[in-house]
């Protein structure tokens, strides 16, 4: 089924049958609703399309959060842990050689 529609807004206001001794003519009327339950045929595959696509999109999303937080505490595990070390340990030889030297 294509998704190009039959009728359009303006189209549905401004239609007009021809009238028979009968009423309207009804094969006039037959045509016209067959191509609005196309429509409606058209719109309803649109919209499970698009929900479908909607859900996949949701899935993807959370999961891209979950790898997203993940991401966050390994980066900030490795910016306590290296940034702090090296300055650390520098200063820590720094007042351990002070100790060892003066108390000689």
């Amino acid at each position: 089924m294509s998704n190009k529609l039959n009728l359009e807004v303006q189209t549905l206001l401004d239609k007009q049958f021809n009238i028979d001794f009968k009423g309207y003519s009804a094969k006039e009327v037959d045509g016209f609703l067959d191509l609005v339950i196309e429509d409606y045929q058209t719109y309803q595959a649109i919209l499970v399309d698009l929900n479908h696509k909607i859900s996949e999109l949701e899935r993807t999303n959370a999961s891209l959060r979950a790898k997203l937080i993940e991401a966050e505490g390994r980066a900030r595990v490795y910016d306590d842990g290296s940034s702090t070390s090296n300055v650390d340990i520098i200063k820590r030889l720094s007042r351990l050689e002070q100790e060892v030297f003066n108390k000689r």
